[in-house]
């Protein structure tokens, strides 16, 4: 890894990717990772071994239009153009992996530690009819012909602001983190539930922004919210849920494929276009 003293800036990438093929971000051994592609990438290019940090790590399955990556680089490597960079990456990812954009950060930049919000989205679509465009990036609810977008989108209301999402948490990651003295609490800046139109089909749409997300939480509240748009449950059953910090009291995790990383926040000024 890079020396500190060595450390003149930061390159940070924003990578987009179908994550069928992918065993999640986290790099693990024997698996076919984001992470481990791009590292592949990065230190064929920089003829180095480098430190990534992501903005949040994605699992097997979920998909990402713009998930922020940071490498610390030399003073040399700052001098490299930014097409050119552009066009190595390019040539060294595989064809389900993006590089959306490249661009430069301070010293001490994390990708991680710096960004102030995340955003989400989960695609639903629903009825007999199999998706075409939306195949690999949506979950195909054949069973429901429709769902009660309203009644998710009142639901959705307590879910709100900081709250301990506990009951949103896989049940062994909130252990660890309670184990480890860290918590489970949370802010949610943005719920909604909206009908969309995408390529010719229509979806429901839940867009979910906050400080940051606990594992699973975004599909474990999909798939809650889904129960409430099916008349499983009313729309009072997920505050309760909330409030039990107990995960057999939300509803099942929402599949992995209909889950999209959309978006990190930082600072303005925090990075600039590497051109």
């Amino acid at each position: 890894m890079l020396p500190a003293d060595l450390v003149a800036g930061t390159l940070v990438l924003r990578v987009g990717y179908r994550g069928a093929g992918f065993s999640g971000y986290a790099e693990q051994p024997g698996q076919r990772t984001v992470a481990g592609e791009l590292r592949r990438a990065l230190e064929t290019m920089l003829r180095r071994e480098v430190d990534m940090t992501c903005a949040g790590r994605t699992d097997a399955g979920v998909n990402a239009l713009s998930q922020y990556v940071s490498v610390p680089v030399t003073a040399g490597e700052l001098e490299r153009s930014g097409r050119r960079t552009t066009a190595s990456l390019v040539a060294l990812t595989p064809d389900d992996l993006s590089i959306r954009g490249i661009y430069r950060g301070g010293p001490s930049f994390s990708a991680r530690f710096d960004a102030t919000e995340r955003a989400y989205r989960y695609r639903i679509a629903c009825g007999p009819a199999r998706p075409v465009m939306a195949w690999g990036h949506s979950w195909w609810l054949r069973t429901a012909a429709n769902l009660d977008v309203d009644a998710m989108a009142e639901a959705s209301r307590c879910l709100l602001g900081e709250h301990d999402f506990r009951s949103f948490c896989k049940a062994s990651s909130a252990q660890l983190l309670e184990s480890d003295g860290r918590s489970t609490c949370r802010c949610l800046t943005a719920v909604d539930v909206t009908r969309v139109r995408e390529a010719g089909e229509d979806l429901v749409a839940v867009d979910v922004r906050g400080n940051a997300f606990l594992h699973n939480m975004v599909r474990i509240i999909v798939g809650s919210l889904v129960e409430v748009g099916r008349g499983h449950r009313d729309a009072a059953w997920l505050k309760h849920a909330l409030e039990a910090r107990s995960r057999q009291a939300a509803g099942p995790t929402a599949p992995a494929e209909g889950l999209t990383f959309e978006d990190v926040t930082y600072l303005a000024g925090a990075l600039e276009p590497w051109e």
